[in-house]
């Protein structure tokens, strides 16, 4: 079973014969679809507000060299709109770096253990396991990674949810994100300008946000079917 005709092509060059090799899709699109079009959590129905609302998931500080200073640009602009923040490491070091720069710029901040009914200008997330459902609240998302060489964070679960999508430079091992981008539904981010430019574009046109939403989550949904193609090949070498 193979992801993608891609990946069917080099197994074939690793000597599998070709006949023993189908291409049934990547299983990702439909776990995020499934978490996507399900009823939303209750600590996501918690967090609901109308202000415009960046979910940041995932980040590194070298994320972070991008993502606050832009945050701070956007602000200026538009004084009621929200930072969700999810770390890719909730260390005390680095949840606390996040606290401090808020404070000092003079923002209101929830960690997300304590946050109700969208409290705060910022919106700290100190544990794991919740981020692929905080993407439902986004009206942009940013996925953390691309701004180092670890590598990108999941952009399908953003995409799911119809947000659109933005990253680092350093993308190019991420098949999903390389999707994106030529659908519309991702935007590449280089450094603080480019990021607090396109941000600006998105939050401030809901048609822009809506097209390339729009065009994010249909890129997922073609995608689906994957888990169930295994399923069958499975169940039919197993002669059932």
């Amino acid at each position: 079973g193979a992801i993608s005709d891609d990946d069917a092509a080099r197994l074939r060059e690793q000597g599998v014969h070709a006949d023993r090799i189908t291409v049934t899709g990547d299983t990702r699109y439909d776990q995020v679809w499934k978490r996507a079009t399900a009823s939303p959590p209750p600590l996501v129905q918690s967090l609901r507000s109308s202000a415009p609302t960046l979910v940041a998931g995932s980040t590194w500080p070298a994320d972070e060299v991008a993502l606050l200073p832009a945050w701070l640009e956007i602000r200026k602009r538009t004084s009621t709109a929200r930072l969700i923040i999810a770390p890719h490491e909730v260390s005390d070091d680095h949840l606390k770096s996040v606290e401090d720069w808020a404070r000092s710029n003079g923002l209101t901040l929830s960690r997300i253990s304590d946050a109700r009914d969208g409290a705060g200008d910022v919106v700290l997330v100190d544990r794991y396991g919740v981020l692929g459902d905080l993407y439902a609240l986004a009206d942009v998302a940013y996925v953390g990674g691309g701004f180092h060489a670890a590598g990108l964070h999941s952009v399908l679960e953003p995409a799911a949810f119809g947000a659109p999508v933005l990253f680092g430079p350093r993308h190019g091992k991420s098949r999903e994100a390389s999707a994106l981008l030529a659908a519309g539904g991702a935007y590449v981010v280089t450094d603080e300008a480019s990021f607090a430019r396109r941000l600006g574009e998105l939050l401030g046109s809901r048609e822009a946000r809506d097209t390339a939403g729009a065009a994010a989550r249909l890129t997922v949904e073609k995608g689906l079917g994957a888990a169930e193609r295994s399923f069958n090949l499975v169940r039919e070498l197993l002669g059932r």
